[in-house]
């Protein structure tokens, strides 16, 4: 397991613990947890259901306290800028307001004025053919439309890092295979530092520098994998014998720890 990066480090989480108290007693959910991501990265992490993984990405996020150890993300140069902006996987959007004002939100949370707002909105819609919907309610548009909404609202906000908890997991398979090459490709033009949380480990193998790879409760990592396929990547990377050796190797460890945290289910 090899946890060093080429560029500046960005995120950085050093013997990371999470223990909750609970009625039967303290429920330890991520133990031990180290991590660096480096400036510019995509690191996605997966790891059976319940080991954590959701767990480590809300106190990377400060959403949760850390009970052990510490987390600290590099800040720029800019200090309006967010630290972080998380897209979860459920449409974390405003019904009451248009598509437009709701990519513009967290800009008029900072005090940006309503023109430079909606300007910056405009062109983030754009990006994702979304211009001609800027007007619309999220009940007159897709799931997946809902979710562009979600992933460039965040964008908007330009953050030091993106937190992404599942964010494609709740759409139909053709809607995802499209808003993976939809993120591969904004990721190529703003090479944001982004941790993604997924239980698909061919779209952890498609959209990653690194994959992370979590055991099952209590969540450790158990190996970071390098990906050393060509970018940029599109669905046809899919079909690339490297992107299957990634995803057969990783699957050897994973699949294992699937069993024990079924095992260990009441």
């Amino acid at each position: 397991m090899d946890d060093t990066v080429a560029t500046p480090w960005k995120i950085r989480a050093q013997s990371v613990g999470k223990v909750y108290d609970t009625a039967a007693g303290p429920f330890t959910a991520v133990e031990d947890f180290d991590l660096t991501v480096g400036d510019g990265e995509f690191v996605a992490i997966v790891g059976p259901s319940g080991c954590g993984k959701s767990t480590v990405l809300r106190m990377v996020a400060g959403l949760e306290d850390v009970s052990s150890g510490r987390i600290e993300i590099a800040r720029g140069s800019d200090p309006g800028k967010p630290t972080n902006s998380v897209v979860f996987q459920e449409y974390a959007i405003f019904p009451w307001k248009t598509v437009i004002e709701n990519v513009a939100f967290g800009l008029q949370m900072r005090g940006i004025s309503r023109a430079e707002r909606l300007d910056v909105a405009r062109h983030w819609l754009d990006r994702v053919g979304l211009a001609k919907f800027a007007e619309y309610y999220p009940h007159q548009i897709s799931g997946g439309m809902k979710q562009r909404v979600s992933i460039v609202r965040a964008l908007a906000n330009d953050p030091e890092v993106l937190l992404m908890d599942e964010p494609l997991g709740a759409l139909d398979a053709q809607t995802r295979v499209v808003l993976q090459e939809e993120l591969l490709r904004i990721w190529e033009e703003t090479r944001k530092t982004v941790l993604y949380i997924t239980h698909s480990l061919e779209e952890a193998v498609l959209l990653g520098d690194r994959v992370v790879l979590m055991s099952a409760q209590p969540g450790r990592i158990l190996d970071i994998y390098q990906i050393d396929l060509p970018r940029p990547r599109s669905f046809e990377t899919t079909n690339l014998p490297a992107f299957a050796d990634y995803r057969a190797r990783i699957w050897d460890k994973l699949s294992a720890e699937v069993t024990r945290a079924m095992e260990m289910q009441p």
